[in-house]
């Protein structure tokens, strides 16, 4: 059973910690998927922008074929700048110098051009290059145009004959020649288009807004992913505290029955010794008749003081034993201690005169709170300790000392062989005893009345010789001196 339980606490603690990191792992995915397409969109926004720029700059009217003055190009692409968004635009040419351009400086190389693939990304910034295709634009007579665009002036001024120099012949591969003046060389031509011809653009985008975008996501994802973890792992401290409490349930049924049951057993016990005493006084009455009667049989006479004694010793050891199994439920009230200590004495008198025993009580008198009957019951059982412990001529002393304004401490002081360390714990056990006649249930009883007051009661050595024993947290009421 216990087993099963186990397996099944981990089963449940694997699953809520795979849940969770299920979920953790799919909020890392879906978030590099969300950088991706945030970065994707971003592409085609400069995709979009360089297709725009394309159809607006060869829509600007030109009035030399394909030439565009650089200052007109400049000028309408200083339009599209916006610091927040498009920072930079340039166009280049085939050699990859910058032929016109608008905004910041885009300093990019051919082998980064080459890398990239057209797309390269750096510290908050993207650069996009797009190769120019004129011939995909119409032109304003819907026929496709099929010369670059070149950045610049005509290379030489015109003539006054525009009859010497018919316009160009269509078709492919065909070499423009000027309207005016000295035919340009196929070779000019071609020179101009490698120098000045516009061949990419190369446009920078700011990736601020990206990048927030990409920020507020992670920031999302980690809160969903922290409430996941912090789900599965206060759900196992909830499991485990259910599973806990219900063990403790089980475990509280079990100990009431097991109190219930040993309560039955000490009523049954108590009822035994109770019964068995009233056999006992027959049979020491009986032997005390047979006693009596054996005068001229000092063997048999003998054999019934030996039935009395054991009879006695049975009947001690019965009445401790249904002494201790009553239940403790003090009366408290105030308690005189010297004057109670002054009447347990005159009780224990006989055996303190026969030992000779010298006993000082306490000089100062301090009430405090206690069951009287209870008290003098523990203080009876101590003293008669301590009587039989120490030798003829030994020293016993009883003092009660205030340690604060509301509490008082109780020692009983003796100069007999004391108790050894490792029984001074165990002598407070039932049937714990270190003479050969005792019972065990004295100091027993004694623990059991401190247990019902709050009281905490040990034993400590004497110096030089002897043991203390010691009731602390006594509550004083009054004291007088």
């Amino acid at each position: 059973m216990g087993s099963f339980s186990a397996n099944r606490h981990q089963l449940v603690y694997a699953v809520l910690i795979g849940g969770a990191l299920a979920i953790c792992g799919w909020q890392v995915e879906e978030h590099v998927r969300f950088g991706e397409h945030a970065k994707q969109t971003l592409v085609n926004r400069g995709n979009d922008i360089t297709e725009v720029l394309r159809i607006v700059v060869r829509s600007q009217p030109r009035r030399f074929g394909p030439f565009v003055t650089k200052e007109r190009l400049e000028s309408a692409l200083n339009e599209f700048i916006r610091p927040d968004e498009l920072g930079a635009i340039a166009f280049l040419s085939a050699s990859g110098d910058p032929v016109a351009r608008a905004g910041k400086t885009i300093e990019v190389t051919p082998a980064e051009i080459a890398q990239a693939h057209g797309v390269l990304w750096r510290d908050h910034t993207l650069t996009l290059i797009n190769l120019t295709n004129w011939d995909s634009l119409p032109s304003e007579d819907g026929a496709p145009p099929r010369l670059p665009l070149i950045v610049g002036n005509r290379p030489t001024p015109p003539t006054a004959d525009p009859a010497s120099n018919p316009p160009p012949a269509a078709g492919n591969g065909g070499s423009p020649r000027r309207t005016f003046g000295r035919p340009m060389s196929k070779e000019e031509f071609d020179a101009m288009v490698q120098k000045q011809g516009v061949q990419s653009i190369v446009i920078s985008l700011s990736t601020a807004e990206m990048e927030r975008t990409i920020r507020s996501d992670l920031w999302l994802r980690s809160l969903v992913s922290l409430f996941a973890v912090g789900g599965a792992i206060i759900s196992s401290l909830a499991w485990r505290n259910v599973a806990k409490n219900s063990e403790l349930q089980i475990r509280l049924i079990k100990a009431g029955e097991m109190n219930t049951h040993l309560k039955e057993m000490n009523l049954a016990a108590a009822g035994l010794a109770h019964e068995t005493r009233n056999p006992l006084n027959i049979i020491r009455g009986l032997a005390q008749m047979i006693a009596m009667e054996a005068g001229s049989a000092p063997k048999l006479k003998e054999h019934a003081a030996t039935v009395i004694e054991e009879a006695d010793r049975v009947a001690a050891q019965l009445n401790e034993f249904i002494n201790y199994s009553k239940p403790r439920e003090p009366q408290v009230g105030p308690v005189a201690v010297q004057r109670l200590v002054a009447d347990v004495a005159r009780t224990l008198l006989p055996d303190i005169e026969e030992k000779q025993i010298t006993l000082r009580q306490p000089e100062t008198e301090i009430v405090i709170e206690a069951d009287q009957l209870l008290l003098r019951q523990a203080l009876f059982n101590v003293l008669l300790n301590a009587v039989q412990a120490v030798g003829s001529g030994g020293a016993i002393e009883v003092k009660i000392n205030a340690v604060g304004p509301r509490e008082a401490m109780l020692e009983i002081t003796d100069d007999g062989p004391g108790v050894d360390p490792e029984n001074r714990l165990s002598i407070f056990k039932p049937y714990v005893t270190m003479r050969e006649k005792g019972v065990g249930l004295g100091l027993a009883i004694v623990q059991q009345i401190a247990a019902v007051h709050h009281w905490e009661v040990v034993c400590v050595p004497n110096e030089p010789r002897g043991a203390v024993f010691r009731f602390r947290h006594l509550k004083i009421t009054s004291s007088a001196t």
